[in-house]
């Protein structure tokens, strides 16, 4: 049986497995979702990011993936928000990632019986232990009454 919002506490801390970012990875997501040179081009290296690197979304695909499996929720987590978005490093062929969370708010939803809300803090972090993402998030997730219910 999976997690639900009780098991959330406020300053609850988490860290996700590892995985790694490969240049043939890079190149297919960019190739389809954001062709840009420094996305493309494996063989470049003078450019403002070092290099052939991860885009920005799959950097965050990647994590939303770690995120998921981290978390372990029953009847999945609902994104309602992002704010403070960063990536104050690239992401480059070979990256091994992982994500870190810290639930800063948790309460029960008053317009949604059942579920709660989540706000928590997200870091996407390299094997050099280099932030290579970061954002603060809201999510509704169910509680034990919902799952029980159902």
């Amino acid at each position: 049986m999976g997690r639900a919002f009780e098991d959330f506490p406020v300053g609850l801390r988490l860290s996700s497995r590892s995985q790694m970012v490969s240049a043939e990875e890079m190149i297919e997501f960019a190739r389809r979702y954001d062709p840009q040179p420094f996305h493309l081009v494996s063989e470049s290296k003078e450019n403002l990011l070092g290099g052939l690197a991860a885009s920005g979304w799959l950097t965050a695909a990647v994590s939303m993936r770690l995120f998921i499996e981290m978390m372990e929720v029953e009847g999945g987590i609902i994104g309602r928000a992002i704010d403070e978005l960063r990536w104050p490093a690239a992401v480059h062929p070979g990256d091994r990632l992982r994500v870190e969370i810290e639930i800063l708010e948790a309460r029960l939803s008053e317009s949604k019986p059942g579920y709660g809300l989540i706000r928590y803090r997200c870091l996407t972090i390299n094997q050099d232990e280099k932030v290579v993402q970061s954002f603060v998030a809201l999510a509704i997730l169910p509680s034990t009454s919902a799952l029980s219910s159902s």
